[in-house]
């Protein structure tokens, strides 16, 4: 597990202190820490399922071909973690290596965002019109639509259990993945603790090169 970090940006926090309970980020002020793992066992994704206070989605079945390559949770140990990112990696459909990144989170935490690339932590007004994608999470269909992103990748935002559901590929042409029966399921559900899922090599997209940068 990574040291906390800033869920907006990635950059250091300093942690709660007698002054403060709270974590802060020098750009972004009052956060919600966030702590990534890059080896995701079935005993880690357990750990992380239970203390989340959102879903913690996953493709079941794995995508063919695909593997999980990285996990983050952003909270404290106080109210749990109110946002989660999932990392999968495999192929793209137009050829090359893709990765996925799947988030659920509570309104203004950032962690899509920044994921998406976007310069601002609010998607403002996205959720109209009609959708782009669609996906099944937890056994409901759910539509996304296509939010700004970085060029580099494409990031789809809907609503899933009451909070947001942001789904960001690289590279963008690997967003037709969308276009296969994708069913999201939320590893908190019980039928789901401790299952082992295959692992990929480590992921860079949830922090250091490659993550992307919002507001």
């Amino acid at each position: 597990m990574s040291p906390a970090t800033c869920p907006r940006c990635d950059g250091p926090l300093k942690p709660p202190g007698l002054m403060s309970s709270s974590w802060e980020c020098e750009l972004h002020g009052v956060v919600q820490p966030l702590r990534r793992w890059t080896r995701v066992t079935g005993d880690v994704l357990a750990q992380a399922a239970g203390k989340a206070s959102v879903p913690l989605w996953a493709t079941l079945p794995l995508l063919p071909g695909w593997t999980v390559t990285g996990l983050a949770l952003a909270g404290d140990e106080r109210y749990g973690a109110r946002g989660t990112a999932l990392l999968l990696s495999g192929p793209s459909p137009v050829g090359g290596p893709a990765d996925m990144a799947i988030v659920a989170e509570d309104p203004g935490l950032g962690l899509g965002a920044r994921l998406a690339g976007l310069d601002a932590i609010d998607p403002g007004a996205v959720v109209q019109g009609p959708p782009d994608a669609k996906v099944e999470a937890a056994g409901h269909p759910t539509a996304l639509w296509r939010t700004d992103s970085a060029e580099d990748r494409m990031a789809f935002l809907g609503e899933a259990l009451g909070v947001w559901l942001y789904v960001v590929v690289w590279p963008p042409a690997a967003a037709l993945v969308l276009i296969e029966h994708v069913e999201l399921h939320d590893l908190r559900d019980a039928r789901h603790v401790g299952l082992e899922l295959p692992v990929g090599a480590p992921t860079t997209r949830l922090g250091g090169n490659g993550s992307g940068h919002g507001g």
